[in-house]
């Protein structure tokens, strides 16, 4: 769920207490970030095509090559609005660490144990399941494609490590410079795009997986601040039908794709504007969600899912690829039939097959969410170290770099075994951290509670 800060006093010392920091929740965050999941979901599920070719099974990206894709991206490329969310609840989560006595290194290596214990659990089980199958005699290019697509998604969880590293940092420039922090980073996308159009080097817009990003991220900074509280209903749609005729500009008309899912690989301005756009349209939804989520008190499911949000993120594709591969058992055993994608019986056949996908996802992720929790907060670390900054940047660091050796080679075997060795670096320089941080906390609230005593009733105000 969603932290949010917000000023608290004891009862009976209302008018002479400091506000004190409490946390409390923005339930239209919260259900925002599970529609974005559940709109990944169903995305990747329509994306899996399974059929038999002239040289047998096929696995492809059935929505890859359609010319009305690119109209429907502009609904479904979410990704802006899920970093906007991230944004938001990483500064609240920083402030709330920092208020009670966090430094930054604590919170980077908070971040990187939430993400990297799941991260570490998968590549695991992927990678021995794929050297399983190939000692089974499946053929390597099938093997193969597998491992591209159940590693396509981890370029979330490689960016969102990196910019939940940073987010200390780009919380002080926010602090500092509201407005010029935001600029410098769009002057940054705009000309690493120009760059990159302009020598025809792809490579170039890498540099954009940091930069827009994190542009993204300061967006959702503004919105946790309350900086589109102020503007009023036909400002904020102005906002969104300006950024979208924007959008259809630069596209229609200049160097840019119209598919929001070509300007994802790698990002560009596009999808700052369209995030833009998404991000004044939810603000002006949040009076409704807030009130659809208390008439219905759909609190607890929203928490319930938001608490298992990375584990359904990552587990979501190997489970439709290992639904694909038993499709292609079943038309081999007792000869199910595999409609052509985009044929008539193909889409007749998509409810079930989401249905499908969905309650098997959700078995896997009842047995795999343990690890995304992880230990109680009670529960003490196995060691107490320091908290270097150097060494929090090199946990983060370790845990970009192990993800990123799958992402880029795969699930065979060297690459797993080089990316458990770089997660695991992450992972065991960052949970020692909770035991020195909660000793640290406690400390802190013992001297507050030992300085400021509380005054007698009735004493004399000076």
């Amino acid at each position: 769920m969603t932290d949010v800060l917000v000023p608290s006093t004891t009862r009976g010392d209302a008018a002479s207490a400091r506000p004190s920091t409490a946390v409390a929740r923005d339930s239209s965050v919260d259900v925002i970030r599970v529609v974005l999941l559940v709109v990944v979901f169903a995305l990747h599920a329509m994306m899996v095509g399974v059929s038999l070719g002239p040289s047998g099974p096929v696995l492809e990206n059935a929505l890859e090559g359609q010319s009305w894709f690119a109209a429907v991206s502009w609904f479904v490329q979410i990704m802006p609005l899920f970093f906007i969310a991230g944004g938001f609840s990483s500064l609240h989560h920083w402030r709330s660490m920092r208020s009670r006595g966090a430094s930054s290194a604590d919170y980077v290596r908070a971040r990187v144990e939430r993400l990297v214990r799941p991260a570490i659990v998968l590549v695991s089980v992927v990678a021995a399941a794929l050297v399983a199958l190939s000692l089974g005699g499946l053929p390597p290019e099938l093997v193969a494609t597998a491992g591209f697509r159940i590693g396509q998604p981890l370029w979330f969880l490689g960016v969102y490590l990196a910019t939940s590293a940073l987010v200390p940092f780009m919380v002080r420039a926010h602090e500092r410079a509201r407005v010029s922090t935001p600029l410098a980073l769009l002057a940054g996308v705009v000309a690493v795009d120009v760059l990159r159009f302009s020598t025809g080097v792809d490579g170039i817009g890498l540099l954009n997986l940091l930069l827009v990003w994190l542009l993204v991220q300061q967006l959702g900074f503004h919105l946790a601040d309350g900086g589109f509280d102020r503007f009023s209903p036909t400002a904020l749609w102005s906002i969104a039908g300006g950024a979208l005729v924007l959008l259809a500009a630069i596209t229609l008309a200049g160097p840019y794709s119209a598919d929001m899912y070509v300007n994802l690989n790698p990002p560009t301005v596009c999808l700052v504007v369209l995030g833009a756009a998404q991000l004044a349209l939810f603000q002006l939804a949040r009076p409704r969600i807030r009130a659809w989520t208390r008439r219905t008190d759909a609190s607890r499911l929203v928490s319930a899912v938001g608490e298992r949000a990375m584990t359904i993120y990552l587990w979501h594709m190997p489970v439709l690829v290992a639904l694909a591969g038993a499709l292609l058992v079943a038309n081999a055993g007792f000869g199910l039939a595999l409609p052509e994608p985009m044929t008539v019986g193909w889409w007749a056949s998509r409810p079930l097959w989401l249905g499908l996908a969905a309650a098997a996802v959700a078995g896997v992720t009842i047995v795999f969410a343990r690890f995304e929790r992880g230990r109680r907060a009670d529960a003490p670390a196995a060691a107490s170290v320091a908290t270097g900054r150097g060494a929090a940047a090199l946990d983060a660091i370790c845990g970009v770099a192990g993800v990123a050796v799958v992402l880029i080679s795969g699930f065979g075997p060297v690459q797993a075994v080089i990316s458990l060795a770089l997660l695991t670096v992450a992972l065991r320089g960052s949970a020692t951290i909770r035991a020195s941080f909660a000793r640290r906390s406690a400390t802190t609230d013992r001297t507050r509670s030992v300085r400021v005593a509380p005054r007698p009733v009735g004493f004399p105000r000076g």
